[in-house]
C-alpha cells in the first residue's frame, strides 16, 4: 500500500512540474508582466518585512526595468529574471526555487570551492577524464567574473552560502545565458579545466536535474556518478550521511565524543529529543574528556528542537568549559541550525572551529509559498524575524574563533583539518577573541602591545574570518565623529594603525586622511589622500582626495 501510494505521488509530481514546465513555454509576454505585477503586490501588501537589506524603492525599480525588458527577453531568461528579484532581498529563505531556473537542465558535474579553488568534485562517469580538475574559466570568462556575473541569482546572505549553495547555479545553462557569462544559450557548455598540469577545454553536454546525484553538497557514488574523494575510507563527517541524521562515536584513546548532526529535524528511526538523551547518557557513564559537536552539514529544520540539546550541555559543567567543548560550523550551517549555533554562543562554553555559517546572526526565516497566477511558478517568501541576539550584535554570520578550511588535496585523501584543528587544541595562550582583547588593551592605554599585538592576530591565518580592518575603521570613525576632541585623537590612534596594517587599502587611508583633517593636521592629510589616489588613480574616491587637497592648500 505505501509503495502504491508513493508511486501515485510520485506521478503526481512529474504530471505537476511538466504541466508548469509547459505553461510557462507557452504565456505571453504580457502574461508573465501580469505575474510580476502579482508578485510586486503581494509583497508590498503581505511581505513588506522583507525591505532590511533593500529598500521599497529600489526593489520597485527593478520591478519596472524587468517589467519593460520582459518583451525582448527569450522564455528561459524570464524565470531567472524573477529569481533574480526575489533574490533581491538577500535571505536564502526567501527565493524561487533552484529547481525553477534548472528545470530546462544542468551540467553533468558537481562543482566544490575548497581554499585552493573550484574543482569538479564529482561527475557522471561518462565524462571521469575531468574528474578532480581545477575550474579556470566557463566559456570565455574567468571563473571569478562567472561567479560574479550570477550572484545576483543566488539568495545569497552572505559569502558563505554563495560558496555552498551558489555554485550550483554555475551549471545552469539557462542562467549562465541570462546573466551573459555566455552569449548564446546552448545545450553543451565548455569549461576550461587544469589537472595534472595541463589546461585543457572540455564540452560538457546538459543533463535533467533529477540525475544529479548528491547530497550536502557533496558527489554520492552511484553506478552512473564518481566522487573524487578516496572510498578506501570514510572520514567521520561524511559517515551515515545517507541514513543518519546524526549519530555519535567515541574515540577511546583521546577519551573524545565524536557527534555529527547534520538536521534539526526528527528522524524517522529516532527522534532529537531521544538522540539527546541517548547522547547523554553516554557522556554521564563514560571518561569523556572532549565533546565535539559537527554541524557543518546542518542546513536546519525545527529550531523548537534545539532545547534538549542546550539544557542537557548547561547541566554539564565537567563537559561544558573551555578548552573541552568544541563545535563546528561551515557553509551548509543555516536556518535552524544557525538559532542552534546562536544559542550555543549564548549559553554554552564552546569553541567554534571550521567556516563561517551561511545565514545572519539574526534573520528572516519561515517562508510561505506564493504560486504566480499564469506560470505557475512559486516564490518562497519570509515573513518570520529570528532574533537571537540584540540587534547591535547582529552579524552576516557566525564566525568560528579558529578558522579552518580544506584543501582539493585534504578532501580527496579523506583528510579533515577541521576535525584535527579541534583535537588538538591546547590552551597555549591562544586569544579567543581578538577584538576583545586589543580593545583592552587600548581601554588599558597599552599602545605599544595593542600595535604589535594587532599587527600579529591580523596576519594569523586562524583569525582568517575577522574582518579586523573593518571594525577597527568603524571603531576609529565612531571616535572621530563623536565631536569630543580627546576621542578624535584616540580614533585617529586607531586609523593611523588600521592604514599600517593594510597600506594597500585605500579605504583605510581615506578614513585616515578625514581623521587628520578633523585633528587640523592639515600636511599629514595631503600626503594621504596623495597616497590614496596613487594607489587607485582610476578609483571612484579620487574626485573627492584631489578636491580635499586642493581645499587643504587653499
Amino acid at each position: 500500500m505505501k509503495t502504491t501510494s508513493r508511486l501515485i505521488v510520485s506521478f503526481m509530481l512529474i504530471m505537476s512540474m511538466l504541466i508548469n514546465v509547459n505553461a510557462q513555454n507557452t504565456l505571453s509576454k504580457v502574461e508573465w508582466q501580469e505575474d510580476l505585477r502579482h508578485l510586486q503586490t503581494i509583497i508590498h501588501k503581505d511581505y513588506p518585512i522583507l525591505f532590511k537589506k533593500t529598500t521599497a524603492k529600489e526593489f520597485d525599480t527593478a520591478v519596472e526595468q524587468l517589467y519593460n525588458e520582459i518583451p525582448s527577453l527569450d522564455t528561459h531568461e524570464i524565470p531567472v529574471a524573477f529569481a533574480r528579484i526575489v533574490s533581491s532581498f538577500l535571505y536564502g529563505h526567501t527565493q524561487i526555487p533552484f529547481s525553477t531556473v534548472a528545470k530546462n537542465g544542468v551540467l553533468p558535474v558537481n562543482l566544490y570551492h575548497f581554499n585552493d579553488g573550484i574543482f569538479i568534485e564529482g561527475v557522471q562517469k561518462e565524462h571521469q577524464s575531468t574528474l578532480g580538475a581545477k575550474v579556470l574559466k566557463v566559456g570565455v570568462k574567468p571563473i571569478e567574473e562567472a561567479l560574479t556575473l550570477i550572484r545576483p541569482v543566488v539568495p545569497a546572505e552572505n559569502d558563505n552560502y554563495f560558496k555552498g549553495y551558489g555554485l550550483r547555479f554555475l551549471t545552469v545553462p539557462d542562467v549562465l545565458h541570462a546573466q551573459r557569462v555566455i552569449p548564446e544559450l546552448s545545450d553543451t557548455i565548455t569549461l576550461t579545466l587544469e589537472k595534472d598540469g595541463k589546461v585543457f577545454e572540455y564540452a560538457f553536454p546538459k543533463i535533467e536535474l533529477r540525475a544529479l546525484s548528491r547530497s550536502y553538497l557533496y558527489t554520492i557514488p552511484n553506478e552512473t556518478w564518481i566522487s573524487s574523494r578516496s572510498m578506501d575510507k570514510t572520514p567521520l563527517y561524511l559517515k551515515h550521511l545517507n541514513d543518519k541524521y546524526y549519530f555519535f562515536e567515541y574515540l577511546k584513546d583521546s577519551k573524545t565524543l565524536y557527534v555529527r548532526q547534520s538536521s534539526v529535524f526528527n528522524h524517522e528511526s529516532e527522534t532529537l529529543k531521544a538522540f539527546y538523551s541517548r547522547l547523554f547518557e553516554f557522556i554521564d557513564s563514560n571518561d569523556v574528556d572532549k565533546l565535539i559537536y559537527d554541524v557543518r552539514l546542518n542546513g536546519g529544520g525545527n529550531n523548537y528542537n534545539n532545547v534538549h540539546l542546550i539544557k542537557g550541555l548547561m547541566a554539564r559543567p565537567n563537559i561544558n568549559k573551555k578548552g573541552h567543548f568544541f563545535y563546528i560550523i561551515g557553509r551548509n550551517t543555516f536556518s535552524a541550525c544557525q538559532n542552534l549555533t546562536n544559542e550555543i554562543t549564548n549559553y554554552t562554553e564552546a569553541i567554534l572551529i571550521g567556516e563561517p555559517t551561511a545565514e545572519n546572526v539574526n534573520f528572516l526565516g519561515d517562508a510561505r509559498r506564493e504560486v504566480l497566477p499564469n506560470s505557475k511558478i512559486s516564490a518562497y517568501l519570509s515573513y518570520a524575524w529570528w532574533q537571537d541576539k540584540p540587534q547591535w550584535e547582529n552579524k552576516d554570520w557566525t564566525i568560528p574563533h579558529i578558522g579552518v578550511d580544506m584543501s582539493f588535496e585534504q578532501y580527496i585523501t579523506n583528510q579533515d583539518p577541521v576535525l584535527d584543528a579541534a583535537m588538538n587544541y591546547t590552551d597555549s595562550g591562544f586569544i579567543l577573541d581578538p577584538m576583545a582583547h586589543l580593545t583592552q588593551l587600548f581601554m588599558a592605554g597599552k599602545y605599544d602591545q595593542l600595535k604589535s599585538d594587532a599587527a600579529e592576530i591580523s596576519k594569523n591565518k586562524n583569525y582568517r574570518y575577522y574582518n579586523f580592518q573593518d571594525e577597527f575603521s568603524k571603531a576609529g570613525n565612531r571616535l572621530i565623529s563623536s565631536g569630543d576632541s580627546t576621542a578624535q585623537k584616540s580614533g585617529m590612534f586607531i586609523l593611523q594603525l588600521v592604514a599600517e596594517l593594510y597600506p594597500e587599502s585605500v579605504s583605510a587611508l581615506y578614513s585616515l586622511a578625514n581623521a587628520q583633517e578633523i585633528n587640523k593636521l592639515n600636511e599629514k592629510a595631503i600626503e594621504s589622500y596623495t597616497k590614496m589616489i596613487a594607489l587607485d588613480p582610476k578609483g571612484s574616491l579620487v574626485t573627492v582626495a584631489k578636491s580635499r587637497i586642493e581645499a587643504l592648500k587653499q
